[in-house]
């Protein structure tokens, strides 16, 4: 459902976005150095389906794996996700546990 290629970094917003149906989801961060704080996400009830969530978080953490940043979260929607997938957990910086 979510197309990697329909994935936006916005820089002005500091939001990672996608738009399904005329709704936005978005990821908003903050990035420090070689870090990234992912702060809030904001997905609407028209498009919160069970697979979407995953699949928007999956997405956009490969698109940071792609920038060789570290992730720290700071939301605890997005903490719960790197929880549940171990690949993400290698990229929280050394010393960082969730």
């Amino acid at each position: 459902m979510v197309d990697v290629a329909e994935l936006v970094d916005n820089d002005f917003l500091r939001q990672y976005e996608i738009k399904i149906d005329n709704h936005l989801a978005k990821i908003e961060y903050s990035l420090q150095e070689r870090k990234i704080f992912l702060t809030k996400l904001i997905i609407p009830e028209a498009i919160d389906e069970d697979g979407f969530r995953k699949e928007f978080l999956a997405a956009v953490f490969e698109q940071i794996q792609e920038r060789n940043l570290s992730v720290v979260p700071t939301s605890p929607e997005i903490a719960k996700f790197v929880r549940g997938n171990r690949k993400y957990k290698r990229m929280l910086p050394v010393g960082v546990r969730i």
